[in-house]
């Protein structure tokens, strides 16, 4: 009886490489997350932070496995939070430059302009006229 290896069947062979390399990206893209969260954190010191780093430097699945176990749930809601605060940002953003935009707006920046006297009465009506209009 003969052994059957992966080089008698090259797709297998081909299969087990992917895999392999998909497994890896994967454990990277895991590094990746857990140290942007450890780095990120503010309720921990430094010793904490080399501590984490060190575990998963030494033994890298165990110690990424170890932090998405101790603290998944919290991770999940620091990302959640600063989600919510970029969104609040972008918002508060968007209406600003709204404000700004805003026909109300426009005239009285051409008021300011008539009365620096950067553009006459006559550039000024015709700005208030297509601001009402």
């Amino acid at each position: 009886m003969t052994i059957v290896s992966a080089v008698d069947y090259p797709l297998l062979n081909l299969f087990w490489t992917t895999m392999v390399v998909f497994g890896w990206i994967l454990w990277i893209w895991l590094l990746i997350r857990v140290y942007s969260d450890v780095f990120k954190r503010r309720d921990i010191g430094a010793g904490a932070k080399t501590g984490w780093v060190v575990l998963t430097i030494i033994f890298p699945l165990l110690g990424s496995f170890l932090y998405l176990i101790t603290q998944g749930r919290s991770m999940a809601e620091r990302a959640e939070r600063e989600a919510f605060q970029q969104r609040q940002a972008f918002d508060e953003y968007v209406r600003s430059v709204a404000k700004e935009s805003q026909p109300e707006g426009d005239l009285a920046k051409a008021k300011g302009l008539l009365e620096s006297g950067v553009i006459t009465e006559q550039e000024y009506a015709n700005m208030a006229t297509r601001v009402h209009s």
